[in-house]
C-alpha cells in the first residue's frame, strides 16, 4: 500500500493550493461534463460491468456494448449461470476477451461468497478473479459513493497536468497521496466523473499529459498482432457451434490472414494459440473438435 501523507505535507504543490486545484477540476469537470449511461446508477454490478468494459477501451464503443450486455445478464446471477459461449459471442468486437472470462469467474465467486451481492470493500472486491485496485476503487466511488484512491488514465491526466506540468517521469506513488486527499471533495461519484471528463478533453485536446506518467504504454498495434489472431479463432470457433474441428479452424485462420495480405499463420504458431486459449477456458478440445465451453475453469 501507499504511505498518504497528512494533508498539510501536501499542499501547496508549487504554486497550487488545494483549494484552488479542487475549483479548477469542479469548473472543467462541469464544462466538459459527459452524460453517459452508467452513471449516477446505484447498481454496483452494473458499474462493475461498465469499468471492466472500459479499461483500454474507448469510452463510445463501451456506449454500444454495455446495454446490450445487461439486457442478456441483468444480474451477477444470471452471469455466473450463464454460457461461456453467449458471454464470448456478446463481448465479440469489445477486446481484451479476457476481461469477460475474468467478469464471469467474478460473479460465480460473489454468487457462492458473498450470497450474490458485490463486496462494498476495498479489500474484498480485489480478491475477486480481474478486479485491480482501480476497477475496485471505481465500483466503490461509483456505486457506493465511498471515497477511494481511482487511479485511471484520465484522472493520471488531470493530476499530472494540474500539478506536475513541469515534471516528467511522474509516478502513480506521487499522485496517489493527492488523489486519496482529495477523494472526499463534495460526493465521491461527482468527483471522480469532473476528473475523468476534465481529463478526457485535456487528451482531446492534443495534451496528453499521462505521456509523462511512468505507467504510460503506447498500445502496440492489433492489426495482424497475436492478439488479432486470437480474437479472430475464438470467432471461429464460435461461429462453428461445436463443430469445428482444428484443421477447418487452422484453414478459416489462414483464409483470414491471406484476406488481410498476410502468410498463412505457421503451424507451431497455431499449436499455441489453440494450447494457449484452451488453458485459458475461452475453448476446450473434445473428439477433435473445438467448441467453446459451459464454464470456465475455476478460478
Amino acid at each position: 500500500m501507499y504511505q498518504v501523507r497528512r494533508h498539510e505535507e501536501l499542499w501547496p504543490c508549487g504554486d497550487v493550493t488545494r483549494e484552488a486545484f479542487v475549483a479548477r477540476v469542479q469548473e472543467e469537470g462541469a464544462l466538459h461534463y459527459r452524460e453517459l449511461p452508467w452513471r449516477h446508477i446505484d447498481d454496483a454490478y452494473a458499474v462493475l460491468v461498465s469499468e471492466v468494459m472500459l479499461q483500454q477501451t474507448q469510452v463510445s464503443r463501451v456506449e454500444r456494448y454495455w446495454e446490450r450486455f445487461l439486457e442478456a445478464f441483468p444480474t451477477l446471477a444470471d452471469l455466473a449461470a450463464g454460457s461461456v459461449a453467449e458471454l464470448l459471442s456478446l463481448w465479440q468486437g469489445l477486446g481484451y476477451n479476457r476481461r469477460a472470462l475474468s467478469l464471469k469467474k467474478a460473479a460465480e465467486r460473489v454468487v457462492a461468497e458473498h450470497k450474490g451481492v458485490l463486496p462494498d470493500s476495498f479489500d474484498a472486491l480485489v480478491k475477486l478473479p480481474g478486479i485491480g485496485p482501480a476497477t475496485a476503487a471505481g465500483v466503490l466511488a461509483f456505486a457506493y459513493e465511498k471515497p477511494a484512491v481511482y487511479v485511471e488514465t484520465n484522472v493520471r491526466a488531470v493530476f499530472i497536468h494540474e500539478l506536475f506540468g513541469d515534471e516528467m517521469a511522474v509516478a502513480d506513488a506521487d499522485l496517489v497521496p493527492y488523489v486519496a486527499d482529495t477523494a472526499d471533495v463534495g460526493d465521491p461519484r461527482s468527483w471522480y466523473y469532473g476528473i475523468l471528463d476534465y481529463g478526457a478533453a485535456l487528451k482531446k485536446s492534443g495534451t496528453n499529459p499521462t505521456r509523462k506518467s511512468t505507467s504510460y504504454v503506447r498500445q502496440s498495434p492489433f492489426e495482424g498482432s497475436r492478439r488479432q489472431k486470437r480474437a479472430e479463432l475464438v470467432r471461429i470457433v464460435l461461429n462453428g457451434s461445436g463443430e469445428t474441428t482444428c484443421a477447418q479452424a487452422r484453414a478459416l485462420l489462414d483464409d483470414f490472414e491471406r484476406a488481410h495480405n498476410r502468410e498463412a499463420v505457421a503451424d507451431e504458431l497455431f499449436d499455441s494459440l489453440v494450447e494457449e486459449l484452451c488453458r485459458e477456458g475461452f475453448m476446450s478440445e473434445q473428439d477433435g473438435l473445438l467448441c467453446v465451453p459451459e464454464q470456465p475453469e475455476p478460478a
